[in-house]
């Protein structure tokens, strides 16, 4: 949004051409995300204190895990609105791939959301049936990458890491192997968190690196340099990459120990989603 209001003034005012750089937006998002974590987190915290909004412990984990009943939960909200609202400040609105990761961030969200809804609601760690979050992130990750298989200009090959002619070309196979990659990250992301209730640490790692990669395979001379997979565009999602980092790292804050909140399944389902989107675009998948 600030790109298209105040790039366009640098025919008249010199100093706004800086918008045209991503790195300077990346840094602007990071620090926005950040920012946003550390002015909404008590509000946040405070509200689902409030409504009781607390963790529910599984009976058949660990015992040690029933020390974090009551803690507030949906955390993943408060990582959610500061990512999105940092990126649409800072972001090129028109780049398609955004759009895909955003989507894909919002509709798995809401299938998080749906599934701490109904643990609150009922009071057990009972949500959403396994069967229905399944189902229901198949269909959306399969919407999403129909899409971009069928109108980006996106290759169907397959590249794997330090083999730079190893390519496997996939065909129409690519699109349940891109649902794979996303929805596997999600639950992925999903179990971690269920497991110690900090996957949010290994969440911030991974971004920070498709933040690289994704910048390097958005600047097609980097790519060529470094022998990787050009995707033209794709630079944009290095501020994601960015704000995500910022955003988990403004969360961290409140879920260090002895933890205020936790990221709930909005976040976990949310956030590994976008991993695997990232990786998708991105082309390193198997990475």
């Amino acid at each position: 949004m600030l790109y298209h209001l105040l790039y366009p003034l640098h025919e008249t005012f010199s100093v706004f051409n800086v918008f045209k750089y991503i790195t300077f937006r990346v840094f602007a998002a990071a620090l926005t995300a950040l920012f946003l974590s550390f002015v909404l987190g008590p509000i946040f915290i405070r509200l689902l204190s409030v409504k009781k909004v607390g963790q529910w412990i599984r009976e058949d984990g660990p015992p040690t895990h029933h020390q974090k009943a009551g803690t507030p939960t949906m955390g993943g909200l408060l990582i959610l609105c500061c990512l999105i609202l940092s990126v649409l400040l800072w972001v090129d609105l028109s780049n398609s791939y955004v759009w895909c990761v955003l989507t894909i961030a919002i509709f798995f969200g809401l299938i998080g959301f749906t599934d701490d809804y109904l643990k609150h609601k009922r009071k057990s760690a009972k949500g959403l049936s396994m069967k229905v979050k399944l189902f229901s992130q198949i269909i959306a990750a399969t919407a999403v990458v129909f899409w971009i298989y069928r109108y980006m200009p996106i290759s169907t090959y397959l590249t794997f890491p330090f083999f730079k002619n190893l390519l496997l070309p996939l065909s129409w196979g690519y699109v349940p192997f891109m649902v794979l990659v996303v929805v596997g990250t999600s639950n992925a992301a999903n179990l971690t968190d269920g497991l110690d209730g900090l996957a949010i640490g290994p969440i911030i790692i991974m971004a920070g690196t498709f933040l690289l990669l994704s910048y390097v395979a958005g600047h097609a001379q980097i790519a060529s340099y470094l022998q990787v997979s050009s995707v033209a565009g794709a630079g944009e999602l290095s501020i994601i990459c960015a704000a995500m980092v910022t955003a988990g790292l403004g969360f961290l804050w409140y879920a260090s120990y002895p933890a205020a909140i936790f990221m709930g399944d909005v976040g976990s389902l949310a956030l590994g989603g976008v991993l695997g989107m990232l990786a998708v675009i991105v082309k390193q998948e198997i990475l």
